[in-house]
């Protein structure tokens, strides 16, 4: 037995995958941010516990704008995934994705904001670990870099430069694909 499964199937199949990672990114994104503020405002003893159940306590007590830094941090990683699957969810809402023209403006543009947020997602990472690396050199315990959804900066950076050279191979695609438009 066989089974064919078409490209329209295929989409559908994605964009519920995208919706299922863009709900469980945003209610982390709103964990880590709520925990900041809970931690910060109304309870300290919060650091203790904080998402997911990591244990800021050590560095809550060592200094109070430390651990804004390196929950901030989390924050913004965490936001901004949220924000590249929102984009993806709203490009296949949007039925831009067009499998006979493929080569667009929309698309290329597309593939340019997720390049940007892949890069700014690295960048951010790569603080966030040299940082908590620092911390830790000053004997601060601190958890590790992969419950603190810290690690992959190198992957994130790789991602957004390898996006970056498809929107200029788009880019050269809708310039051929305007050019034979104006032939014909």
């Amino acid at each position: 037995m066989e089974f064919k499964i078409s490209a329209k199937q295929m989409l559908n199949v994605l964009k519920i995958m995208c919706w299922i990672i863009f709900i469980g990114l945003c209610v982390e994104a709103g964990g880590i941010v709520f925990n900041i503020f809970y931690t910060t405002f109304y309870n300290p003893i919060g650091a203790g516990f904080f998402w997911n159940q990591i244990d800021f306590s050590d560095l809550y007590q060592f200094d109070k704008g430390h651990f804004l830094v390196v929950t901030s941090i989390m924050s913004i990683i965490a936001i901004l995934k949220a924000i590249l699957f929102y984009l993806i969810v709203k490009m296949l809402h949007n039925k831009n994705l067009s499998i006979a023209s493929p080569f667009n403006h929309i698309v290329k543009k597309f593939i340019l904001i997720i390049a940007y947020i892949a890069i700014g997602i690295g960048f951010f990472s790569n603080y966030g670990v040299s940082y908590t690396e620092w911390l830790s050199q000053q004997g601060v315990k601190l958890p590790s870099i992969q419950l603190l959804k810290l690690g992959g900066a190198d992957v994130w950076l790789f991602m957004g430069v390898v996006l970056i050279v498809l929107a200029y191979v788009f880019k050269r695609g809708i310039e051929l694909q305007e050019e034979i438009d104006l032939t014909v």
